[in-house]
């Protein structure tokens, strides 16, 4: 398997991700309200897909750089890829239903729905996670020295681990903030990727 067989497949499946998202938002142009009433009634759907779009978007960007790091593939770096996969391809599912939870009054229910979403963002993270530690692997075994930018690197995506399910706990007081907790950590990993691009470009993050 080459590298850039992995990553093909793997941009085909973030990208039909990232495309289903869409498909939960509509309104109707032969309903009773305006357009303009539906689209604000709409706001749980259009926050959730802003969110999930941003989220694997980020992870598309930095799933990139990672690869470019690693010099060889194996079957452990494959399944690991497998795994990050399928947790992204949740998303669109735990996306609509989160949305689909916030626009009705069940507090029951809406919890689950958090939980659900919650799990296909921790899911990510821990995948992402040994992603990460299976390239920082071949590196340490091929003597490659680490710069602090790498070891950064390191504890910003293993710190992601734990961040992800304590904010989906958040979500069960409060889903829109534990929504705009999650964008806010996808703006956070947008500018603090796998460390790769600053090396190369002459340091720094």
């Amino acid at each position: 398997m080459t590298r850039a067989r992995l990553e093909a497949f793997s941009d085909g499946v973030l990208a039909v991700a990232i495309t289903l998202l869409v498909l939960d938002l509509h309104v109707d142009p032969h309903g009773k309200q305006s357009l303009a009433t539906q689209l604000v009634a709409e706001w749980p759907s259009f926050a959730a897909y802003l969110v999930s779009f941003l989220v694997i978007g980020v992870i598309w960007v930095n799933h990139h750089a990672l690869i470019q790091r690693a010099n060889h593939v194996d079957r452990l770096l494959l399944f690991y890829n497998l795994l990050l996969l399928l947790f992204v391809t949740s998303v669109p599912f735990t996306t609509s239903t989160l949305a689909g939870y916030l626009a009705v009054e069940n507090a029951q229910d809406l919890r689950v729905a958090v939980l659900l979403y919650g799990a296909s963002m921790t899911g990510m993270a821990i995948a992402f996670t040994l992603l990460f530690a299976r390239v920082s692997r071949f590196e340490a075994s091929e003597g490659q020295v680490w710069s602090p930018a790498r070891i950064r690197s390191i504890v910003r995506f293993g710190i992601g681990t734990i961040l992800y399910p304590v904010v989906a706990l958040i979500g069960l007081i409060s889903a829109p903030l534990m929504l705009a907790i999650y964008g806010a950590l996808s703006i956070y990993y947008m500018f603090n990727q796998t460390g790769v691009a600053g090396e190369r470009a002459g340091g720094g993050d």
